[in-house]
């Protein structure tokens, strides 16, 4: 799916903050919040692509495979990105093609495959890691640290507070109408 034009999302946030007495402060925020993430990853899905030759997803993946040392199946990898199993299994046959992760069975099944990166994959991937941290930075560089703490604690709270209402929710719907 593609990302909301630059211009359609600040459209859409100008539209919202010119008649704020239509809307409820916490639609106003979900707005903000939704345009800063659609800002944020549409330019570094360019970047990746422009530098990397790369997308996001196989950015994603290998960053999932990175961190383990044993690997990882199809099902924890798309666990851990919450996508399909078939969204991993077209990234990873891409990411086979370029010899950037291996496949193997697993020892306790030989049905399961296990995925790492290879060599090629951890040094590819540790390039992209190196630039994709100074792409943030930069991307935040016009806050200051005491801003960046702030703002961290503060969606540390929405988190919190978002968890707590979709728990809410599921406790109090019955269970044939999920």
């Amino acid at each position: 799916m593609e990302a909301p034009s630059h211009s359609l999302i600040l459209d859409r946030e100008t539209k919202a903050s010119e008649r704020p007495g239509d809307h409820k402060d916490e639609l106003r925020l979900w707005l903000r919040m939704l345009t800063c993430s659609t800002l944020i990853e549409t330019e570094i899905r360019n970047r990746l692509r422009e530098e990397f030759k790369t997308t996001l997803p196989r950015f994603d993946l290998m960053a999932q495979l990175e961190k383990s040392t044993t690997g990882m199946t199809v099902g924890e990898v798309s666990q851990r990105l919450m996508v399909s199993n078939g969204n991993v299994t077209a990234v990873v046959a891409g990411l086979l093609a370029d010899g950037l992760v291996d496949k193997r069975a697993a020892a306790q099944d030989r049905r399961v495959q296990v995925l790492t990166l290879t060599a090629q994959g951890r040094k590819a991937f540790r390039a992209m890691a190196e630039r994709h941290e100074g792409w943030i930075a930069e991307l935040f560089a016009g806050l200051e640290q005491p801003e960046i703490v702030q703002l961290f604690r503060l969606l540390g709270q929405t988190k919190t507070s978002l968890h707590r209402a979709i728990a809410q929710r599921a406790s109090e719907t019955p269970k044939g109408e999920k």
